[in-house]
């Protein structure tokens, strides 16, 4: 098997410091580096149809919950700042795939929905975009997949209650 970019690393500062404990690093350095990876590789289907991944995380979190959102439930939904989802809904809005609403009680309160044109592009996309990263994981076999799925929610379960970052 041959070494990842990590292993080299961590080779490297075990012969500038033998001591060093570098299994946080081993881990963390590998999710990272892979997280990196996926980015770069900018979700091809995305990318087809004019959209980032933070874009269509805004998109779908409205078409799976199935009901308006306001901007600070998005939010949470996406892990989001709001300075930063007011942004994308800006250019959502402007592209015809959401809409904005006053609330009747209260007017500096937004609720969002998609468009037609938003549900049917979310509704076209999201196999697209499964599909791709099937393939992106094709490397890996189900029960491979499966292991690692399972493993990552362990941690991601652990930080949330740590870190924080968890849904509310």
């Amino acid at each position: 098997m041959t070494d990842d970019i990590v292993a080299s690393v961590v080779r490297q500062w075990q012969a500038v410091n033998p001591e060093l404990d570098t299994g946080p690093m081993e881990l963390i350095g590998r999710i990272n580096r892979c997280a990196a990876l996926l980015q770069q590789a900018e979700d091809a289907p995305l990318r087809a149809a004019g959209l980032t991944r933070a874009e269509f995380d805004l998109l779908g979190a409205v078409r799976r919950t199935d009901r308006e959102l306001t901007p600070g439930e998005l939010a949470r939904e996406t892990f989001s700042s709001g300075a930063a989802v007011t942004k994308r809904l800006r250019v959502l809005q402007e592209r015809g795939l959401v809409d904005r609403r006053s609330d009747d009680r209260d007017r500096r309160v937004n609720h969002i929905r998609l468009t037609g044109q938003g549900r049917e592009l979310v509704d076209t996309l999201l196999p697209r975009q499964l599909a791709y990263e099937r393939a992106v994981l094709s490397g890996l076999d189900e029960q491979s997949r499966t292991r690692l799925s399972a493993q990552l929610s362990e941690l991601l379960v652990q930080l949330e209650g740590r870190i924080g970052g968890g849904r509310r």
